[in-house]
């Protein structure tokens, strides 16, 4: 079991450095030592040195099953992970409100996938990992996706309230037109959705991507991503 602990090890590293970290006063602290930048440049090499762990471990760890997967579920998988390259490549095609730089886009409003939830990026890895964990199916993958996936969910409420201290008056616009949950804000009435934000390139490059991704799946990752 040792190839497991390592795993457990590595999960732990990974969310206390972005629950420990990033999600508490001591990012404040060590912003004002390192300067944003400094602790932005930081951090990102810490996450991806940490993530080349988490990674690394995962692959090592011994196979326990817990559940196979049958085909219907697989092909299910398949088919959401469309939606999840469109909420990723829609997070990609307007800057995000929430972060440092983004007053331009709270002033204007919330467009596009932003209509949709105030988090696309943080949902597309989060739909990720959930569907692959269903499709795994084993302890290790459990740990592996499962850490993903608890980073990206608390990692929206962390960064609005980062931007709540940050500028109480563009949180509060952003807030009333928008939400965390997939369509709450607009099923709420508070927006609307409008398809021609996100763009009909949008759709076809999440389109292609996830075409790509499923070909080159067993080159990239040693694994078919289509039922057999």
């Amino acid at each position: 079991m040792n190839g497991m602990l390592g795993l457990l090890l590595a999960a732990a590293v990974w969310l206390g450095l972005h629950r420990g970290l990033a999600g508490t006063g001591l990012r404040g602290r060590l912003a004002g030592h390192l300067g944003e930048r400094g602790f932005r440049a930081v951090f990102s090499l810490l996450s991806i040195l940490s993530l080349i762990g988490l990674v690394l471990t995962w692959r090592r760890a011994e196979l326990v099953p817990l559940w196979f997967a049958p085909p219907g579920l697989r092909w299910l998988v398949v088919a959401a992970m469309l939606p999840v390259f469109l909420l990723f490549v829609g997070a990609l095609t307007r800057p995000n409100p929430t972060s440092v730089g983004g007053e331009a886009v709270l002033a204007s409003g919330a467009r596009g996938m932003q209509r949709i939830t105030r988090h696309p990026m943080l949902w597309s890895f989060a739909l990720w990992a959930t569907l692959h964990l269903l499709a795994r199916g084993d302890v290790a993958s459990l740990i592996f996706f499962g850490a993903l996936l608890l980073t990206a969910l608390l990692g929206m409420g962390s960064i609005d309230r980062k931007l709540a201290r940050r500028d109480p008056a563009a949180w509060r616009n952003l807030r009333a037109e928008t939400s965390i949950l997939p369509f709450g804000a607009i099923l709420a009435g508070r927006n609307r959705l409008v398809v021609a934000e996100i763009g009909w390139w949008t759709a076809a490059l999440a389109l292609l991507a996830w075409a790509v991704l499923l070909a080159a799946h067993p080159f990239l990752f040693g694994a078919p991503a289509l039922p057999a």
